[in-house]
């Protein structure tokens, strides 16, 4: 009977079926806060160790981020940390019954015998709060998704700078040790001195601004700021046919105010010299028309790319920015201009504020991306108000809606023409008239000044100026430089010689820097 029992088939136990509706538990390592408040109570000098990375909400345990808020009023009024003064601390803040007493305090600092692996502990406890904060960052853009109502090109644009916002708050960067640093420097500096022209950024097309800047540098913020109808738009289109069709230097160009359409044809415009109103009727005479068809043909193929998405955000432009420098090499960006962007997704309390995040994400984006941005910007109506030939000079104190953006710029240029407010001579007999003043008035790298330019409003086109306009006989080297007088508070500009170098002053013939 035993024997039929055994030889009789056993039934194969059907798995337990798996239950996938409960929920995810939180990311979260409640032994490992035990282990870092404990260590925080037995080594004075760990708080300064964990203090950059951890806050009292990174904690997932209620109790434990009333512990580590103890530590850090303690740590901030430099007071010693440890079981005594903690317990102590909670007990100030109403806190010690919360988190289980003395008790619980006491049996945290008896849990670890060193504050050996702190920094590894907290790096952990970090990890585990950004995995919550991401899983709730998507758990309301899922809901949000589903609901119909929901206006999906916002939910697109919350969704990013939630993220970009959640990124930055994350992204720490740590110190550097001097020494590659200095090997870095002395590499761009070898560099500098090969070229014999003395650029060392991506150029201009003028030759004097060029002398002043170099070119425009890596990681710079370059604001191009003006009133209306002062030309910012034609200058920054002047330089952009310049550095993509001329110097065949990859480009991208921001329109937020023109549509591409319209961007083209100003630069047709410009490199054909063909008037704008001609441009848009068509009636072009037989001589514009071969004028046309010759000088097309270098903008044809120019590695310049321009985008006119309305109302585009600071966190859209981060992310067409990184694809076109990795898929295009673009070394350069402009943008036209800086108060029509916004930063949609996340919230402020002013439009100034918006503004200040929008110009330090731009400085940022800068660094990262390791080229220059150029971005466009407006000036309040304070000009408007001044009288005199110095009164209308543009300030830096005239950038309009945040003074973070002269802060966060490595440089500041105006676009200033003194004809329009019916300026014909400036204060020592120059003639004004087509003229147009490139004022720099903050250079983080370098010297200040003016650059006269030529200014053809036809065209939407500035030139380098011939010195027959100046009052001299031979043809100049692209502009004139006039000192520097920023805000007008400096006096007059003095007449400068052929040999004046910017860098250093008056210097003997044929001893100056080869710009």
């Amino acid at each position: 009977m035993a024997e039929q029992d055994n030889n009789r088939p056993r039934r194969q136990r059907k798995p337990a079926a798996v239950d996938n509706t409960y929920g995810h538990l939180q990311p979260q390592a409640t032994d490992v806060e035990k282990a870092v408040l404990g260590a925080l109570m037995i080594d004075k000098d760990a708080y300064a160790v964990v203090c950059e990375m951890l806050y009292p909400e990174s904690f997932y345990e209620p109790r434990n981020q009333k512990v580590y808020a103890a530590v850090r009023d303690l740590s901030m009024a430099e007071r010693p940390v440890d079981v005594l003064t903690v317990t102590e601390q909670l007990a100030k803040n109403g806190d010690l019954d919360e988190v289980g007493g003395p008790v619980y305090v006491a049996e945290l600092s008896s849990r670890v015998a060193s504050s050996a692996n702190i920094e590894y502990h907290a790096r952990i406890i970090a990890q585990k709060y950004l995995a919550r904060q991401l899983i709730s960052f998507a758990s309301v853009i899922e809901t949000k998704a589903f609901d119909d109502t929901t206006d999906i090109d916002d939910l697109m644009q919350e969704a990013e700078g939630s993220l970009f916002e959640l990124s930055q708050r994350n992204m720490k960067k740590d110190y550097t040790q001097i020494d590659p640093v200095i090997k870095n420097a002395v590499e761009v500096i070898q560099k500098a001195a090969a070229n014999k022209d003395g650029l060392t950024g991506v150029p201009t097309g003028y030759h004097k601004l060029d002398d002043i800047t170099s070119g425009w540098q890596a990681s710079d913020l370059v604001i191009i700021a003006g009133r209306p109808a002062m030309g910012k738009t034609s200058f920054a289109l002047s330089m952009a046919k310049n550095i993509a069709a001329d110097y065949k230097v990859p480009m991208a160009f921001f329109s937020l105010e023109m549509s591409n359409v319209q961007l083209v044809n100003r630069l047709i415009s410009n490199c054909c010299e063909i008037q704008g109103s001609k441009i848009l009727n068509g009636q072009l005479q037989p001589d514009e028309w071969d004028r046309l068809d010759k000088r097309m043909n270098n903008l044809i193929g120019a590695p310049l790319y321009v985008d006119d998405t309305p109302g585009l955000s600071v966190f859209e432009l981060r992310t067409k920015a990184r694809r076109l420098v990795r898929e295009h090499g673009v070394k350069l960006i402009m943008i036209d201009y800086l108060q029509l962007m916004n930063a949609n997704g996340m919230r402020f309390s002013s439009r100034q504020e918006e503004v200040s995040t929008i110009s330090r994400s731009l400085k940022g984006l800068a660094k990262e991306l390791d080229i220059p941005i150029l971005a466009l910007s407006q000036l309040n109506r304070g000009v408007e108000s001044r009288e005199g030939l110095e009164g209308k000079r543009p300030q830096l104190s005239d950038l309009r809606e945040s003074g973070a953006i002269e802060q966060d710029a490595d440089m500041v240029l105006f676009v200033h023409r003194p004809e329009y407010y019916h300026i014909y001579e400036d204060e020592n007999g120059r003639d004004l008239h087509g003229m147009a003043q490139i004022i720099i008035a903050k250079h983080r790298k370098g010297a200040t000044g003016d650059v006269l330019l030529t200014f053809r409003g036809e065209f939407t086109r500035f030139e380098n100026p011939e010195d027959t306009r100046l009052g001299k006989s031979t043809p100049a080297a692209g502009g004139e430089i006039l000192g520097s007088r920023i805000n007008g508070d400096l006096g007059p500009a003095p007449e400068l010689p052929n040999d004046y170098d910017p860098f250093g002053g008056m210097l003997p013939p044929g001893e100056g820097p080869a710009f």
